[in-house]
């Protein structure tokens, strides 16, 4: 059996085509897409800004195969990514992602008579 790894990642974008009718519900629904809907879960959660309604970006968690990398985690979310916006009608230029392996990430504790 091989090691699972958890990976967050991040997916950006910037709106590409979108219909008076995306925009008009992008802007409807911006103020539960802003700061603080920005979560690490499965399915994704859209964050963006609405003035000017440019770009977004949603984040993942991704569990798959540690021999398949980062590289396959980014292509992983890129496509959930792609899957979403798409069936909600909502065009897309280019995606790109930033990814952190949970599994690897070096925390530094400091010790606590430097708190």
């Amino acid at each position: 059996m091989s090691e699972r790894h958890t990976y967050r990642v991040i997916v950006r974008g910037a709106w590409d085509g979108l219909t008076d009718e995306a925009r008009t519900r992008l802007l409807a629904e911006a103020s539960d897409h802003g700061m603080g809907s920005m979560r690490f879960t499965e399915e994704g959660s859209l964050s963006y800004e609405p003035s000017p309604l440019k770009h977004f970006s949603m984040r993942y968690v991704v569990v798959s195969d540690a021999a398949d990398g980062e590289e396959m985690a980014a292509v992983i979310a890129e496509d959930r990514a792609a899957t979403t916006l798409e069936g909600l009608g909502y065009g897309h230029g280019a995606l790109r992602s930033s990814v952190t392996d949970l599994d690897t990430m070096k925390i530094n504790f400091k010790p606590a008579s430097r708190r």
